[in-house]
């Protein structure tokens, strides 16, 4: 590849598109590699034009070459990050980043398969390793796993992972969003060891309907592809062995125990230790049981109807940007909890794996989506494969969260006949992947006809409603009018409502109609609560958004670059007047519910 001539160097490593890699990896010994790496700043995208990654620094005869790397004399970040942290000149950065490191290795066994396991990287990612070309993904919100088995030696190791976050038209999401573009490797990179026939992904659950009397198991194993696998459930004292069959296998089964299993509640979130073994090689998980499923307008958790008192939220900290700790993710969880929430909507993109796996713990419900986010090309049938693949890495990491009970395909599409096939195939495949959760997207009312009516409700199980009277539409007396023009035969969920307010803002006059000041906040909380309690067919509220977060379209001097909708300040440590009547309703919720 020549620098100097126009190509598409990016649908050149698109060659080697990593297409749902994800595997299951809870229990295994796993290698960080986490730490200090070097960077460079790589605006043309020239590592990959010009082949840096080859390290080729002398000519057939010996000559030395002029290089335009240094990689070991470059600037050193700590991974995960957002570079757009690191610096001031990097806050609005977006465009191409190289990130590179050496590492040790050292093979421990001889049917040995290593992998490189990353958790995240916004949006683009080539990877190399010892200079030689690994594979690509696309996506920024959804882990991938490339395999470096044959490439690896005994001395430092150089890996290279070109990066671009550069937003676009035909990207997933689009390139018009409502929030910031982190850019960077801003979750986990570690090193997996495995057998040369291994467990690669297991699902494990209640069978719907059975009255939890039965429960159903998965596998699928990489590499050897007949044998037996062993399912164990100490706890339960019960042992299963199942055959596989083409790598596959899956049985249904009810153990003699069956009657003493605790099913998993957000008031009582039960986890039992599950271990799959074959051949060699084990892998060990903590499950919750429940069922979750709807019948007509409700929603039944465990067959018991349940109203979802929730908030949205986005992945971001005031400090680390989209590269949350767990200590931020648990912080998050109590503070809803505070709120007497019992549901939290993660928008509008995979969060970290560690956001659900700490839901399970905690006892906090979640609804998951994938960023098919307002006008997505949905004639495109590369998009549509982009969305597909993060639906499916989405499924495939989270199956076995008892906290999961939502799959969101996407958020405020317009109602075309593109956008439905579109999104009507993401249901589908949805349902595919799991067939034991409900599926679900956030729809638009027709703000004309004023009726909750969106072509896309016939796909899918639950609908989300996104509504912002009193805000974006002053005109509050539309709402009831809504309601009352719509009937929908299933659960529908407030998936947004709400209002900017800066926190501390108060209008000393007392003037409740100041717009941004908290009282118009707290007004507009106080007419939509009322409002919402008077309709059946509601079964869940989750208003917009637990804190303010980074957003560059936010130019008030209010906001300044901030959607502040927030119940809490950025930091989360100033609790707005909302917060407190969000509080109080849910309370009145959990006390006319008993």
């Amino acid at each position: 590849m020549d620098g100097i001539h126009t190509f598409d160097f990016w649908a050149f490593y698109r060659e080697k598109l990593i297409l749902n890699s994800v595997m299951a990896d809870y229990s295994r010994k796993k290698e960080s590699l986490n730490g200090t790496w070097h960077y460079g700043i790589d605006q043309y995208d020239t590592c990959l034009r010009n082949r840096w990654w080859t390290e080729v620094e002398c000519d057939e005869n010996g000559r030395a070459l002029p290089l335009d790397y240094s990689f070991d004399e470059w600037e050193t970040t700590e991974i995960p990050s957002c570079w757009n942290l690191k610096s001031e000149k990097l806050f609005l950065y977006e465009g191409g980043m190289v990130f590179t490191r050496k590492f040790p290795y050292e093979k421990h066994s001889e049917d040995e398969r290593v992998f490189i396991k990353f958790g995240g990287i916004n949006y683009k990612a080539a990877v190399f390793v010892n200079r030689t070309f690994l594979g690509m993904h696309e996506g920024g919100s959804t882990p991938f796993f490339i395999e470096a088995t044959d490439v690896l030696k005994a001395e430092d190791n150089r890996i290279i992972v070109a990066v671009n976050n550069t937003r676009h038209p035909a990207n997933v999401p689009m390139d018009n969003t409502d929030w910031f573009n982190y850019g960077g490797i801003y979750r986990d990179v570690e090193l997996v060891r495995l057998p040369g026939s291994f467990i690669k992904r297991f699902q494990v659950g209640v069978v719907p309907g059975s009255d939890f009397r039965e429960i159903f198991f998965k596998v699928e194993i990489d590499g050897k592809m007949s044998g037996t696998a062993t399912l164990t459930i100490p706890e339960l004292q019960f042992t299963v062995v199942i055959d596989i069959e083409n790598g596959c296998g899956e049985h249904i089964f009810s153990p003699p125990t069956i009657d003493s299993l605790e099913l998993w509640s957000p008031d009582a979130p039960k986890l039992y230790d599950v271990e799959v073994s074959f051949e060699g090689d084990k892998l060990t998980d903590r499950v919750g049981f429940r069922e979750i499923r709807v019948e007509g307008r409700e929603i039944l958790l465990n067959g018991k109807k349940i109203f979802l008192k929730g908030v949205c939220a986005h992945e971001e900290s005031v400090e680390n940007g989209k590269a949350v700790s767990q200590e931020e993710i648990r912080e998050n969880y109590a503070l809803a909890k505070e709120m007497n929430c019992n549901f939290m909507r993660l928008a509008h993109y995979p969060h970290c794996e560690y956001a659900a796996k700490i839901a399970d713990e905690v006892g906090m419900l979640l609804w998951e989506e994938i960023p098919v986010y307002w006008a997505i090309e949905f004639d495109n049938p590369t998009t549509y494969k982009n969305a597909e693949n993060q639906l499916t890495e989405l499924i495939t990491r989270d199956i076995n969260r008892a906290s999961v009970i939502i799959w969101s395909i996407g958020n405020e599409n317009p109602d075309t006949d593109e956008r439905l096939k579109f999104m009507g195939s993401l249901a589908d495949k949805a349902r595919e992947l799991d067939g034991t959760r409900p599926v679900s997207a956030a729809c638009l009312v027709d703000s004309e006809a004023l009726v909750l009516t969106d072509r896309l409700i016939e796909k899918i199980d639950i609908i989300g409603m996104n509504e912002y009277y009193g805000w974006y539409d002053p005109d509050f007396s539309k709402l009831p009018r809504v309601f009352e023009n719509s009937n929908p035969e299933k659960p529908v969920i407030i998936s947004e409502f709400g209002a900017d307010c800066k926190g501390g803002f108060m209008n000393k006059q007392g003037d409740r109609n100041e717009m941004f000041s908290e009282e118009f906040q707290l007004r507009l909380y106080e007419k939509q609560i009322e409002t919402l309690f008077a309709i059946d067919y509601i079964k869940g509220i989750s208003p917009w958004i637990f804190f303010d977060f980074r957003c560059p379209r936010r130019l008030h001097h209010l906001q300044n670059y901030y959607n502040i909708k927030g119940l809490l300040s950025p930091d989360k440590k100033y609790k707005k007047l909302a917060f407190f009547a969000m509080q109080k309703f849910y309370e009145k919720l959990l006390i006319t519910s008993m």
